[in-house]
């Protein structure tokens, strides 16, 4: 009796765990999550002409490199039937891997989850990664294809977005930040790229507004597409949110690998140095043939450029918005530099509002990841007119001016030819800050221009004579020779030294080379007040 009792009472042997088919399953279970939802899901964003985002991932990252964390993740939400669709990673793909051998950290919106619509599980995978990206010293980059907000998840979908914008801003200006946009992305998800440093676009696929067609229809009555309203060529040429424009994603993720290389991978560390086989001290005589010595003859100021740095490749950035400026990233004797420089082919290579915030925002990136800054000098002044002076030229013209003032990685300038009044100052001279400024032999470098000069100065002596024409001819000679000619400005030390075009690239190469080790501290505190 008693032995028949301990045998109904002692509980059954649960069976041995069995490590080879738990492995199995979990492989079955990654396979699964890898693919996606379902294959439809996949055919309908390659038929969008888009790519999923682990195949985005593998054109981002160096092959087989690629470490995703997160993958099993699962949002908690209930209501509108969400308890009953809890896909695995909830929409975003996080992890790391190597981009030209470095360590660089992503996320990836997968459109074919929920849309790529963000929820509370899917932006506390986004904030680890970002967390991961600050802690490790390492750029992030961003796969943005998603449709903002989910709306089933209410207020705790839109405080991850808010979680999302405090790590952007925590992060500026200590790692690269860098956004690609993949598809539609609306409200939430368009701030997140603009606190970024850069922002890729793909053509037709990608957009990005507050608000989309629908709602500026039912608000304004104003009915516009996609595209027209926030396309890739609208945020590239004419309000300036976009940086980078490509036609296919192929195209734009090799870019990103390339900007990636030109980047340092923090604020404490300058970018890598890549030896080319361009000499450093090659001479650059087709710069007198591709810039004419009269000062108003227009010329493309990217050939110049082009001559100028290893291997004439440059990378340039906002290239279709506020063409009067030119800026780019490109390397000299191995090191990546920063360019700025007028471009005499559009407004004569005048500064403007959006020039002004252009160039100001890009000597602001360089300055925050140690690159040092050569700037191009060919320009009349500021442009005039009314539009300019309501819009605020002052204040805009001023970021400029506080851009340069505040940085303190190499500086050097070079005048091409003409650099007159506030303009010349502003671009990077010698009293705001430059470290080393040249000047080619047909520099011209003063208030203004000869003959606005002299129309101003002999003013009356012009009117009183009986040949108005013959004198102003002579007095804008005389200007010219006393206050205008190429070696006033050395002669005053506001130009270290006149060169000779063909010695360019040597003189850029050798001073760069020299301030390589620069140390400059700015004053103790929180931070300036930039011109708004």
């Amino acid at each position: 009796m008693t032995i028949l009792q301990e045998t109904a009472t002692t509980p059954l042997t649960p069976p041995r765990p069995d490590l080879g088919r738990a492995t199995a399953e979990l492989h079955r279970l990654k396979e699964e999550v890898g693919r996606g939802p379902d294959a439809a899901a996949t055919r309908r964003q390659h038929a969008k002409g888009k790519l999923t985002a682990h195949e985005r991932l593998e054109l981002l990252f160096d092959e087989g490199t690629f470490t995703e964390i997160e993958p099993l993740r699962r949002h908690r939400a209930t209501g509108f039937g969400l308890e009953s669709r809890k896909p695995h990673g909830d929409g975003v793909i996080i992890g790391w891997g190597l981009v030209h051998g470095r360590t660089v950290f992503a996320y990836a919106h997968d459109f074919r989850v929920f849309a790529g619509a963000l929820g509370e599980a899917h932006a506390t995978k986004v904030h680890k990664v970002m967390d991961l990206a600050e802690a490790s010293g390492a750029p992030l980059v961003s796969l943005n294809d998603g449709a903002g907000a989910r709306i089933q998840e209410g207020v705790t979908a839109l405080a991850g977005y808010g979680g999302i914008f405090r790590r952007n801003v925590r992060a500026s200006g200590v790692i690269p930040q860098i956004s690609v946009m993949l598809g539609p992305c609306a409200g939430g998800a368009a701030y997140s790229p603009a606190l970024t440093d850069f922002v890729f676009m793909v053509r037709e696929t990608a957009q990005m507004f507050i608000t989309g067609p629908d709602v500026v229809q039912a608000v304004t009555g104003e009915k516009i597409t996609h595209n027209g309203l926030g396309g890739a060529d609208v945020h590239a040429g004419t309000s300036g949110v976009a940086h980078f424009v490509f036609d296919d994603e192929a195209a734009c993720l090799e870019e990103v690998r390339w900007l990636l290389s030109l980047l340092p991978r923090n604020n404490r560390e300058l970018a890598a140095p890549v030896r080319g086989e361009d000499p450093a001290d090659r001479r650059t005589d087709a710069l007198t043939a591709l810039v004419p010595a009269d000062p108003g003859r227009a010329y493309d100021i990217r050939a110049v450029i082009e001559e100028i740095v290893d291997d004439g490749e440059y990378l340039e950035v906002h290239e279709g918005w506020a063409r009067n400026v030119v800026c780019a990233l490109a390397r000299i004797d191995g090191q990546t530099v920063g360019v700025v420089a007028n471009q005499p082919n559009t407004l004569a290579g005048v500064l403007d509002i959006h020039a002004s915030e252009k160039a100001a925002r890009f000597v602001t990136t360089c300055d925050a990841f140690n690159i040092p800054l050569v700037t191009l000098v060919d320009v009349p002044g500021f442009l005039p007119g009314v539009d300019q002076e309501h819009g605020g030229i002052i204040r805009h013209g001023a970021k400029l001016l506080h851009a340069y003032c505040n940085a303190t990685v190499p500086r050097i300038s070079l005048v091409l030819r003409k650099a007159y009044g506030g303009a010349y100052i502003v671009m990077d001279s010698r009293s705001i800050g430059a470290d080393l400024s040249f000047a080619w032999p047909t520099n011209e470098i003063a208030v203004m221009g000869a003959e606005g000069a002299a129309n101003v100065v002999f003013r009356r002596e012009i009117a009183a004579s009986p040949d108005p024409e013959a004198t102003r001819e002579r007095l804008v000679k005389e200007y010219k020779s006393e206050l205008m000619h190429p070696y006033y400005a050395a002669e005053r030390g506001l130009v270290d030294d006149v060169i000779d075009p063909g010695d360019t690239r040597r003189v850029l190469a050798r001073s760069l080379a020299m301030l390589r080790e620069k140390k400059a501290e700015l004053p103790d505190r929180k931070h300036g007040i930039v011109p708004t």
